[in-house]
Formats: C-alpha cells, sequence, structure tokens
C-alpha cells in the first residue's frame, strides 16, 4: 500500500517491548476470560469511532496538513476522514445481516437423520494494525470498523512519518475508547519492528512489498495470521480505441491523487506505438487544467519528506542516463529549484526500459513511465512476466481486450473505464495478490477477513448415525459406506 522502512531524520521515543506486552495483555485479557463483545457493544463502538472522526475533523485535516507541508483539506476530506465515516455507516447499516450463522448441508446419513450444520464468525480476539503514513486515518481507522464488527480488540502502531495525525490519533483514541477496547502505539522503526513480533491473534500492515517480508518473518515466531495490503506498479492500458483525451483526465487524476502516494495510482502505461505524442499533449492539456500552477498551489499535494522527494528524483536521474526522455509538464514555467516544500511536478519518461529504477520498483510519485506496444498481447506478456499487481486499469471498449486481461493476467484488482474508485465500494474486497498483498478487506469481505470462521456441527440423540459405518465390518457396512460418496 505504500512504501516503508525510510528515514525522515526525525528521533522518535521508542516503546519496549515490555510495555507493548502489557498494553496487549490488557486487550486479551477479556477473550480469556470468555467475555465477547456481544452485538450492542460492537455498534457502540463503531458508533463512537464514526463520532471521534466527526467531531474532530477539522482538527485531523490541520494535522495532515503539516505532516504534509502541503495537503488541501477537501483531499483530506476525500481520502482520510469520510471513508473512515462511510465505512461505519455501512457497517452499522449491515451488521446485524455479517453475524448471522450461515447455513451449511450435512452429508448423508446426518442430513437424514435430522443433524444441523452452519459457520459462525467469532472475534479472533486482538487484532493489530501497522499502518503507513499516506493515507494514515483511512488505513488506520477505516480497517478498525471492520475490526469492531467482527467482535475484536485492536492495537495500533501508527506511522512516525506523520506525527502531528499520529498524536491526535492517540490522544483522541484514548478519549473515546477504553484502554480494554483499543490503543495507540506511537515509536520510531524499532518500535515497529518489536510490535510485528508480538503475539496477537491476526495482524493487518499496510506498506511496501519489501517491509511485508520483515513483518511476516516477525510474525512468523507466533504464527499469527496476516492481512498484508500492499502495492506494487499498477499498469494502465490504453486501448488503441480508446478516447485519449477522456482516458487521459481520468489517469492524471489517479496519478496525481494525494501526488501519487497512494499504492493503488496507476504506475506505468501502456500506450499505442502510434498514440504517444496524443497522449503526451492530452497529459499537458489535463495537468494545466486540474493545476494551473503547482509551486504554491495547495490542491497539489508535497512529497511527504525530503528522503521520498530525493528518492523519485533520483529515478528521473537514472531514467534519463539510461537514454529515457523527459518530459516535465509545468503549465506555469515555475522554478522548482528553490521552494518550500518538496513539490515535484508531473514528468511523463519516454523510451523506458526495464533497465530504469523507475520500471524496477513501485514509484509511489507523480512521475509517468511510457512503455509503447504495437500489438495488445505484448500487454498481457508484459503483465505476466511482471510481479502480480494490486491494480490493474483499463480504457477502451474493446471486449476482446476486456476479456484477455480478465481471463489471462492476475491483479489484486481489475478496474475498466474509471481509476481509484474501487476502494471506495464497500462491497468489493479490497485486497491483493502474491507480492502485492494476501487477503482483503472492506464491507462484509472486510467483517470475514477479521472472523474466525468456526464450523458447527449439531447432531441428534435418536439414533446412532456411526453404527451405520463401523465395527463390525459386513456387506452392510461396506454399502454404507459406499453411500457417503
Amino acid at each position: 500500500m505504500g512504501l516503508g522502512g525510510v528515514n525522515a531524520n526525525v528521533e522518535y521515543q521508542e516503546v519496549s517491548k515490555e510495555s507493548l506486552n502489557q498494553i496487549l495483555s490488557i486487550l486479551k485479557e477479556r477473550f480469556t476470560e470468555g467475555s465477547y463483545p456481544n452485538l450492542d457493544e460492537r455498534i457502540d463502538r463503531i458508533n463512537r469511532l464514526k463520532n471521534l472522526v466527526e467531531d474532530n475533523m477539522d482538527a485531523f485535516h490541520k494535522a495532515l496538513e503539516k505532516d504534509f507541508g502541503t495537503r488541501h483539506e477537501q483531499l483530506s476530506l476525500l481520502s482520510d476522514t469520510m471513508p473512515v465515516i462511510n465505512n461505519a455507516k455501512h457497517a452499522l447499516k449491515n451488521i446485524r445481516k455479517w453475524i448471522k450463522p450461515e447455513k451449511r448441508n450435512p452429508n448423508f446419513p446426518l442430513g437424514l437423520l435430522g443433524s444441523k450444520a452452519y459457520v459462525q464468525s467469532q472475534p479472533y480476539g486482538v487484532v493489530g494494525i501497522i499502518a503507513p503514513w499516506n493515507f494514515p486515518l483511512n488505513l488506520s481507522l477505516a480497517p478498525l470498523v471492520e475490526i469492531f464488527a467482527a467482535g475484536n480488540n485492536a492495537m495500533m502502531k501508527l506511522s512516525e512519518f506523520v506525527p502531528a495525525t499520529s498524536e491526535l490519533t492517540e490522544v483522541l483514541i484514548n478519549k473515546y475508547f477504553k484502554p480494554d477496547e483499543v490503543r495507540v502505539v506511537n515509536g520510531g522503526p524499532k518500535t515497529s519492528q518489536v510490535f510485528s513480533g508480538l503475539a496477537f491473534d491476526h495482524l493487518l500492515f499496510t506498506g511496501s512489498t519489501s517491509v511485508a517480508k520483515k513483518i511476516a518473518s516477525e510474525a512468523a515466531a507466533n504464527l499469527v495470521p496476516l492481512t498484508l495490503e500492499l502495492g506494487g506498479k499498477s499498469p494502465v492500458v490504453i486501448s488503441s480505441e480508446a478516447k485519449m483525451k477522456k482516458s487521459v483526465d481520468k489517469i492524471i487524476m489517479g496519478k496525481l491523487f494525494n501526488a501519487g502516494q497512494i499504492c493503488i495510482a496507476p504506475d506505468y502505461i501502456f500506450v499505442p506505438e502510434n498514440k504517444e505524442q496524443e497522449f503526451v499533449e492530452s497529459v499537458r492539456v489535463s495537468v494545466a487544467e486540474m493545476y494551473p500552477t503547482i509551486k504554491n498551489n495547495p490542491d497539489y499535494t508535497s512529497i511527504i519528506h525530503l528522503n521520498h522527494y530525493e528518492r523519485l528524483n533520483a529515478y528521473i536521474k537514472d531514467a534519463k542516463e539510461k537514454g529515457a526522455e523527459i518530459i516535465q509538464i509545468n503549465p506555469a514555467n515555475e522554478d522548482f529549484d528553490q521552494q518550500e516544500h518538496h513539490k515535484i511536478p508531473p514528468t511523463i519518461i519516454l523510451n523506458v526500459t526495464d533497465e530504469m529504477d523507475v520500471m524496477q520498483n513501485e514509484i509511489f510519485g507523480p512521475i509517468f513511465p511510457v512503455v509503447k506496444y504495437k500489438n495488445f498481447n505484448e500487454t498481457i506478456k508484459y503483465i505476466n512476466r511482471n510481479p502480480k499487481a494490486l491494480a490493474l486499469y483499463y480504457f477502451g471498449e474493446n471486449k476482446e481486450e476486456i476479456d484477455d486481461l480478465l481471463n489471462k493476467t492476475t491483479t489484486g484488482q481489475m478496474v475498466i473505464n474509471e481509476v481509484m474508485f474501487q476502494f471506495s465500494m464497500h462491497d468489493l474486497p479490497f485486497g491483493g495478490v502474491g507480492p502485492s498483498g494476501s487477503g482483503a478487506y472492506h464491507g462484509k469481505d472486510g467483517y470475514l477477513n477479521f472472523s474466525h470462521k468456526r464450523a458447527i456441527l449439531k447432531g441428534q440423540n435418536v439414533l446412532n448415525a456411526g453404527k451405520l459405518v463401523s465395527a463390525p465390518y459386513t456387506e452392510k457396512t461396506k454399502k454404507n459406506i459406499k453411500m457417503l460418496s
């Protein structure tokens, strides 16, 4: 879901393993005693979480702006605070349906004799959450809704790279919730490492694939089940028949949302070789329409910190040194060498090769590598040669192309003629596959993801079904055994 493990040159107070285990012990106590949150308590928790965000929306937006340097409050409303509220409303509307046992059909002879089978969802216990910096509320509090709906307690490690937002979240969680319901932990990288090795009942990590490997290694010591929301290089395929300007308008919205610092942002773009210049010119027009200025425009988000800014510029430099053509989209011809914040103008990279750093790593910024293709099948082969991505975007109306992408590629999601809106669909599971993640949440899928699905078989005491297939073995028992298949 984002990049992790970067150093913003900020000092943080680390939290000891002993203190973390004390917090976890308090959160686990009620489950040890067999006291599971009932429906009314779950609803109350979700309502309190919704109220927490609604009551403090302005404070959250100001904290996010402080952490990013430049981040418009409407972007934070759209991407961080409203998703939590909407998640809560959806859960409150549907939780009574979600918790109902799911009936199953028992096999012969038990079904014939009146036995019943069903699946009952129950809480795991305490779910750990390791949240990233790019959407720090959305990716910590929104899944907390479904974690509460499933009846769990939670312990959250928030990102040290958005200290104002993380500190405010901790203060408010302590105000709206009891210490045996949910706790927030703030600290640096050492705290994150210890946190990931705690004996949770389930652990949700949102971040980069490289950090996820370390998280999984730490969690393996306690065999903690994981939900990994990662990222990768999500491709965009523009069909030769697509309406270029309309397609580019949507792609630009997704690529420049939060300055591209989002896991489901379009990463690189397949363009028919005879449409490359049309694509470039469409990008120029779309950017100018959305961002007539960039440097001091509050609508255009800053890169989160210097290290991330330098990493992105290094990608551009590396591509140029290896023969790429760099096209910076700068509608007002502003000078970005001297600036208060870390802003990078939208940058198109043509003539890319696989050896370039920008094609080897998730970009997480406003850079547009363009891959030309002659034949549509080239896009499928390229996608399949590379690690499975979180999202795949297609623009066009060609049914054969759409079917080929649906049936011949594998990604966490596929989106046709839109970008990023899949994340806001409550009835669609959100998650990756392989290196882009495991497990999925949102809506009912989130409720199920954070629930243990317990199999229940209820027999009867009238007839002994076991006698039909148990010793002494005879021709009759042999016949009964065959009837079981």
